[in-house]
């Protein structure tokens, strides 16, 4: 009995043996995970905005949408929290221009210390995007602001309202204008504890057709001997005294942050220069020389892999100063078009490939649309 127990026992350990070397989840060599490629230190972003988006729409959908992002590698939200003349926030600013303190889908609520609280409950960084900038409306003559403040407005040579692409522009030259947008910044930055705070293409900008107004008139006068501004509005000496005025803005709006929140990251999404500096005055290469932004996110915004890789070399061109990170901004969606993942791959490896070692992605809903790209191959690419 004895023997045949040894026997029997003998044939178990084998059995068990056996069933470890060919089991693929038991004690055997395990598969190792592997190692993203990107740098940790660098920014990985996605838009958050209010249009053609519910992700601020409640408390469920603001923790679904940090889940989805960090799950994506995205390790900074650039939230919304200006746009179309309404705050996504409340905010004491904009209840005393025009008598609504956030957007009213947002009443009772207050989305951004909400994005605050559930995007670094993840480990994410939270930035305040100022979307509209220096812009008061979407095809509203002005909007609220314009009603509220006529002489704000800016003014073509004609005397029109500036509208460009739709947008309805304030005058960035003027100094209540200014003082407005640097009170909403400074009201975001007092009140919550961002990590960020970001202008995009509207903020500096304006449409170079502006400046005819009567108060940039007067200024142009004064400082020019008395001459009136040239009726070109492309003129390279007017060009350039206007963005050399938001240029000071810039530099300004800068010292205004970080006297309240020395850590806090000021950042610029702006156009492509110089598509940029000669349709919106944004002087982008003057703000990183002078490491006035603490970096710089060219929308490079294109549609298949030529256009995009010479727009990306054309900001590369321009970028002079490494102390200030450059990181692309990417069009993953926009209406109905989504970005292929091939085409996804393509850019992020061109950024890699020119040295940008993160991105920002425009916008959130489209990483929502391929979840297996951003964990499957987004890390890996170097």
């Amino acid at each position: 009995m004895r023997l045949l127990a040894l026997l029997i026992g003998f044939a178990a350990v084998i059995s068990i043996s056996c069933k470890k070397k060919t089991s693929g989840g038991g004690g055997g060599t395990p598969t190792p995970t592997p190692t993203p490629a990107w740098d940790v230190n660098a920014i990985r972003g996605a838009w958050i905005t209010t249009t053609a988006s519910t992700a601020l729409d409640s408390r469920d959908n603001i923790r679904q949408m940090v889940a989805n992002c960090k799950a994506a590698g995205i390790n900074h939200l650039f939230v919304v929290v200006y746009n179309n003349a309404r705050t996504t926030y409340p905010s004491n600013v904009m209840n005393n221009l025009i008598g609504k303190p956030i957007l009213e889908r947002f009443a009772g609520r207050d989305p951004l210390q909400e994005c605050v609280e559930e995007g670094h409950a993840a480990g994410l960084k939270v930035h305040a995007w100022f979307e509209y900038g220096f812009s008061s409306s979407y095809s509203a003559s002005g909007g609220a602001i314009v009603n509220a403040k006529p002489n704000w407005a800016a003014r073509d040579l004609a005397g029109n309202l500036v509208v460009k692409n739709g947008f309805d522009w304030l005058n960035g030259l003027h100094p209540e204008v200014q003082q407005f947008l640097i009170d909403l910044f400074k009201e975001v930055v007092s009140n919550y504890a961002i990590d960020g705070v970001q202008g995009d293409d509207r903020l500096p900008a304006m449409p170079s057709t502006g400046g005819y107004d009567t108060y940039t008139v007067n200024l142009y006068k004064n400082e020019n001997g008395g001459n009136t501004p040239p009726t070109t509005a492309t003129d390279a000496n007017w060009l350039r005294w206007r963005a050399d005025k938001l240029n000071l803005f810039v530099k300004r709006l800068r010292s205004e942050v970080k006297t309240i929140k020395p850590t806090v990251l000021f950042t610029i999404s702006p156009s492509p220069y110089p598509f940029g500096y000669t349709e919106y005055l944004q002087d982008w290469p003057t703000w990183v020389d002078s490491s006035w932004v603490d970096a710089v996110l060219p929308q490079c915004y294109r549609y298949d892999i030529n256009a995009y890789t010479a727009v990306l070399q054309q900001q590369k061109s321009y970028y002079r100063n490494p102390s200030v990170p450059l990181y692309p901004g990417v069009l993953i969606k926009s209406g109905t078009y989504t970005a292929s993942t091939g085409f996804l791959s393509q850019m992020i490896q061109a950024n890699r490939n020119n040295g940008f070692k993160g991105e920002s992605f425009f916008f959130y809903e489209g990483i929502k649309e391929v979840p297996s790209w951003f964990s499957g191959q987004y890390p890996f690419i170097k």
